[in-house]
C-alpha cells in the first residue's frame, strides 16, 4: 500500500472508529482522544508491520483500550457511567460485535454531533471537526471567522455535551428527522472544502467530496417517499453531482486552475450530470424549493451549455435572485453579482459587489477581492483588477488559487506595459 493510499484510508477509517466509540463509550471529547492516540500507533507500527487485514477493527481495538484504561484510573467515574448505562438499558457490544457492526458510523457520527445540547452552528463545526477531518482553520473559512472564534466554538460545543447529560447516542427516526437541516449543512460544507480546498498545494481533496456525496446519497435513500424535507435532501445530491462532474476540467495537466468558461467540457462527466439533472427536474414541481434545489438548478443550467457562450445567464440570474430572498449569505450575492454582470454588464456587477464592504463576514474575504478584480477588468479598469488580483492573491491559503490570481494579475500588468509603451 503506498503511502498515498495509507493516509486516504485513516481519512476515511477516523469517523467510523470515532463513532463506534462514541456510540459505545458516550464520552465524544475521550474518545476523540483515543482514536487520535490509535492513529498514532496505526501511523507508527503499520509502515513496518503492514496494513492489518481488518484495519478497522484494529482501529477500534486499541482505541477501546486506551479508553479502557482511562476508565480504569478513575474508578468512581467508572461506577457512575456504568450505573448510568444500567438505568437507560443500555447494552454495551462487545468489540467483536461493535467492529462488525453494519451501519455506517460516519453517518451515524453525523447526526450524533448534532445533539440538541448544541446550536446549529456549534453542532455544524463539531460535525465538520469529527467527521470531515477539517483542521479548525479551515472550519473556520467556511464559516467566514477568525480561527480562534472556531476554535473556542469547538471547544464550548465537546463541553456543552459533557455538561448536558443528554447520551450521545444514535437519535431516534423523530430525532434525525428535526437534525436534518443542520447534516445537510455539514455535507455541504464537507464537499465544499473538498471541491475547492482553502488550504494545501492542491486545488480539492477529492477524499472529502467524494464521502460527502457518499453520505448524502445514504441519506437520500433513508428519505421516505413523498415527503417534504426529502425534497432539499435530493437538491444537494443534485448539486453535487453536478458541481463534482466538472473536476476533471477544473485543473490543467500541470494543476494550474481552469476557470468554468474555459474548461474542456468534453472531460465533464455526462453520466453525473445526467443524474443531476433528472433528480433536480423530479424534485423542482414537488413545491417546497430550498436553498439546495436553487444551486443544483443554476449548476444544472451551467452543465447544459455545450459552450461557454451558450450560457444561459438570465436564467442563472433569476435564481440568484430568488436565492438571495431565502438565503441571508454573502456568498449568494457574490455571485449574484457575476451573474448580473453577465446579463446587464460589469456596472451592474459591481454595485451588488458594493453592498457586501460592510458584511463582516466577507469584507476580508479573498473571493470578494478576486470577483472584484474579474469585474473592473471585464469594465476595462486593468489597473484596479490588478491591484484586486493581488489582493486576492494575498489573502487565500491555496496555492492554486494564489498561483491564479497572480498570473492573471501578471497578465493584466504586462498589458498595461505594452499599452504605455505604444502610447
Amino acid at each position: 500500500m503506498t503511502p498515498p493510499d495509507f493516509e486516504s484510508l485513516l481519512r476515511e477509517l477516523t469517523p467510523q472508529v470515532l463513532g463506534a466509540l462514541v456510540r459505545r463509550y458516550r464520552d465524544f471529547a475521550a474518545a476523540e482522544d483515543a482514536v487520535q492516540e490509535a492513529l498514532l500507533a496505526a501511523a507508527t507500527q503499520w509502515p513496518q508491520d503492514g496494513v492489518p487485514d481488518h484495519p478497522r477493527a484494529w482501529l477500534i481495538q486499541v482505541a477501546s483500550r486506551r479508553m479502557t484504561d482511562e476508565i480504569r484510573s478513575n474508578v468512581a467515574r467508572r461506577r457512575r457511567e456504568t450505573e448510568a448505562a444500567l438505568e437507560t438499558g443500555y447494552v454495551i457490544p462487545s468489540l467483536e460485535q461493535e467492529a462488525g457492526m453494519n451501519e455506517d458510523d460516519s453517518l451515524i457520527l453525523i447526526y450524533m454531533c448534532c445533539h440538541p445540547a448544541l446550536t446549529t452552528s456549534s453542532a455544524i463545526a463539531l460535525t465538520l471537526r469529527a467527521v470531515g477531518g477539517l483542521t479548525t482553520a479551515q472550519i473556520a473559512r467556511a464559516f467566514l471567522v477568525p480561527e480562534s472564534t472556531m476554535a473556542k466554538r469547538i471547544s464550548r460545543a465537546k463541553q456543552s455535551i459533557k455538561n448536558s447529560g443528554i447520551p450521545f447516542q444514535l437519535p431516534t427516526a423523530k430525532e434525525r428527522a428535526q437534525r436534518l437541516r443542520a447534516v445537510l449543512h455539514v455535507l455541504y460544507l464537507i464537499f465544499n472544502e473538498g471541491y475547492t480546498s482553502s488550504v494545501g498545494p492542491d486545488l480539492r481533496r477529492s477524499d472529502l467530496s467524494h464521502e460527502a456525496m457518499r453520505l448524502t446519497r445514504i441519506v437520500h435513500n433513508l428519505q421516505p417517499p413523498n415527503q417534504p424535507e426529502g425534497t432539499e435532501v435530493a437538491g444537494l445530491l443534485a448539486l453535487m453531482l453536478l458541481t463534482d462532474a466538472r473536476r476533471l476540467a477544473r485543473t490543467s495537466a500541470g494543476g494550474e486552475l481552469v476557470p468554468l468558461t474555459q474548461q474542456d467540457r468534453a472531460l465533464w462527466d455526462r453520466e453525473q450530470i445526467a443524474e443531476g439533472v433528472a433528480l433536480i427536474s423530479a424534485t423542482l414541481p414537488k413545491g417546497s424549493v430550498g436553498p439546495y434545489q436553487l444551486q443544483a438548478a443554476i449548476a444544472a443550467v451551467h452543465d447544459e451549455a455545450a459552450r461557454a457562450d451558450e450560457t444561459d445567464w438570465p436564467q442563472i440570474l433569476a435564481l440568484y435572485d430568488l436565492l438571495r430572498r431565502i438565503s441571508d449569505n454573502p456568498m449568494v450575492t457574490l455571485n449574484q453579482a457575476i451573474a448580473a454582470s453577465m446579463v446587464h454588464g460589469a456596472t451592474k456587477g459591481l454595485e451588488l459587489l458594493d453592498a457586501l464592504k460592510a458584511d463582516a463576514r466577507i469584507a476580508d474575504h479573498h473571493r470578494l477581492d478576486a470577483v472584484r478584480a474579474h469585474l473592473l477588468e471585464l469594465a476595462g479598469d486593468r489597473e484596479g483588477a490588478v491591484g484586486y488580483y493581488r489582493a486576492a492573491a494575498g489573502k487565500t491559503g491555496s496555492l492554486p488559487e494564489r498561483n491564479y490570481l497572480l498570473t492573471q494579475a501578471a497578465r493584466l500588468s504586462s498589458e498595461l506595459r505594452q499599452m504605455n509603451e505604444q502610447e
